[in-house]
């Protein structure tokens, strides 16, 4: 039976505390009252209350602001022109980080509900109305994607094609057994498809190997790294391979339980995914396997998987010390298999076609790869082809590139900047890593010859120093040192701003808890080192812009 975390029929002693952010978004706009009141229904600490409510910004709304996505891709499409045309149309507005919505720039947001496509004219014909602009977009997410009919040639998630409910992939999980099953997952090679290209067999079987009766398997929805979307598609068009996925990943650990931790903005989806798990239990197609759900609330260090379990404890997302690993100790420090939502919907497939099948569907790995393609391209969607295909194959597919080719993220924000002398590169976890880089999501954003690479970095340091957790102070110190020195060498010209750059980057990649930290230098220091003409103070003292 299903659940969502805020339901009333989960009393267990140590749940009681993931409680409090779906608490605390009930009362809407939180306030000390409020939280003395949560904190008195669930027996949490009032300060501890605080604590998250003060850490998550869709928990932490003091306004009923609207927000407009100042991602990369979203500026390239003009959102800081957006900005403006929402206060001359006297629509109070904020920033805020990627919404997961770069293949449908510019995005705004509002109390979870997310507009896409809005141009200067929309907003001043609303007349500073959001639900004005809501209502003539619709509710429809879904965008591009990549084959656009259903394909079950070299196609693994075969995103165009309607769901199917015959749960076959679990049937046959179940006709072999869990030993076979992580067996196939290994001569397939799977890697994990939201990081750094993890073996999920070696999860897997770390997990099915601990003794503890007590199993958790846990889904990552909280897609936030900026440039990225596919999980989005997946769920909106395929949940049944989610479901599968997961319900194989179940039987094979010997897990009971089953969270889907999607993002806070993903009310669609969740929607989706909830119909799906529902009609499901009412078929029992899958036993009494227990399905329950948690929306994030906002921040972007909950896609790292330790932060994910802090808040689904119903604590701040603050990345734990590792060891212990979560397949040992993870949610409520039971063994806890985690997977992106790619990766889980990759494994009906494996059983059903076979380890070899997806081997050879890949190009210099093994499968396929959804790549979210946005910024200068004719074209933005999500696109699946073969693993290892370059930027111009990828860009082909998407019909060419707008204007002339400077730049790429190949893998969102946490990936920097490779040069257009990069774009033959196979676009893979080995080979990126060989340049400092990484495919990490696959959010490919695409920058030509009329973006300043000084600016493009910008952007991004601001998106980690807004989006740090504040845990470790090389990362708290160092994403807002390295976003001043930049600022100071835009406003003035002084060379001396980025002297020290490259080492606060060692102190941060050392030091560091989590991968945001390691990370979050990159924008600035790949940029730097590809594009040096970008860095240099014109006659006047001036910098680029």
């Amino acid at each position: 039976m299903y659940t969502r975390s805020d339901s009333p029929a989960m009393t267990h002693d140590k749940k009681t505390r993931a409680h409090v952010p779906e608490l605390l978004q009930q009362l809407g706009q939180p306030s000390a009252a409020g939280v003395d009141a949560v904190a008195r229904h669930t027996g949490v600490p009032a300060a501890d209350v605080f604590g998250v409510e003060s850490f998550y910004s869709l928990l932490d709304q003091r306004d009923l602001k609207t927000r407009v996505c100042t991602g990369l891709s979203c500026r390239l499409a003009g959102a800081e022109d957006l900005l403006k045309a929402c206060d001359k149309a006297r629509l109070e507005t904020a920033p805020t980080s990627c919404i997961a919505a770069c293949d449908r720039p510019p995005a705004m947001l509002r109390e979870r509900r997310v507009v896409c496509e809005v141009t200067t004219g929309d907003v001043l014909e609303s007349q500073g109305s959001f639900e004005k602009l809501y209502s003539a977009a619709g509710s429809d997410w879904r965008g591009s994607i990549w084959p656009a009919t259903a394909d079950e040639g070299e196609s693994l998630l075969n995103l165009a094609a309607a769901p199917n409910w015959s749960a076959a992939g679990y049937a046959k999980a179940l006709e072999i057994g869990p030993e076979a099953v992580i067996q196939a997952l290994e001569e397939a090679g799977l890697q994990g498809r939201g990081g750094a290209g993890f073996p999920a067999h070696i999860k897997w079987s770390a997990v099915r190997g601990e003794a503890e009766p007590v199993k958790y398997i846990v889904l990552n929805g909280d897609e936030a790294e900026p440039g990225t979307f596919k999980d989005r598609e997946i769920m909106l068009r395929r949940p049944d391979l989610v479901l599968d996925g997961l319900a194989i990943a179940a039987h094979a650990v010997g897990a009971g339980e089953v969270w889907l931790y999607l993002r806070g903005e993903f009310e669609i989806p969740r929607e989706i995914m909830e119909r799906a798990v529902a009609a499901a239990e009412e078929e029992e197609r899958y036993g009494d396997l227990a399905f329950h759900f948690h929306s994030g609330h906002g921040a972007y260090i909950c896609g790292e998987e330790t932060a994910l379990l802090e808040s689904l404890e119903g604590r701040r997302g603050m990345p734990r010390h590792k060891p212990p690993f979560p397949t040992a100790q993870g949610l409520w420090g039971k063994p806890t298999l985690i997977h992106n939502v790619e990766t889980i919907a990759l494994v009906p497939t494996i059983l059903l076609r076979g380890a070899e099948f997806f081997r050879q569907a890949g190009k210099t790995q093994p499968g396929t790869k959804l790549y979210c393609l946005s910024g200068h391209v004719a074209r933005p969607g999500v696109y699946e082809m073969p693993l290892g295909v370059s930027l111009d194959e990828l860009v082909e597919a998407a019909g060419g590139y707008i204007g002339e080719l400077k730049a790429f993220s190949p893998g969102g924000a946490s990936s920097g900047f490779l040069p257009a002398s990069e774009r033959a590169r196979p676009l893979d976890f080995q080979a990126l890593a060989e340049v400092d880089s990484m495919l990490g999501s696959a959010g490919v954003v695409v920058l030509n010859e009329g973006v300043n690479m000084a600016w493009a970095a910008a952007e991004q340091l601001e998106f980690f120093e807004r989006e740090s957790c504040g845990q470790c102070a090389p990362c708290r110190i160092g994403t807002a040192y390295q976003r001043a020195s930049l600022e100071r060498f835009r406003e003035d010209g002084d060379a001396q701003a980025l002297e020290h750059v490259d080492n606060i980057a060692w102190e941060m990649i050392e030091g560091s808890i989590c991968g945001l930290g390691q990370t979050a230098s990159l924008p600035l220091t790949s940029a730097l080192r590809h594009f040096p003409e970008d860095f240099v103070a014109n006659s006047s003292g001036g910098a680029p812009q």
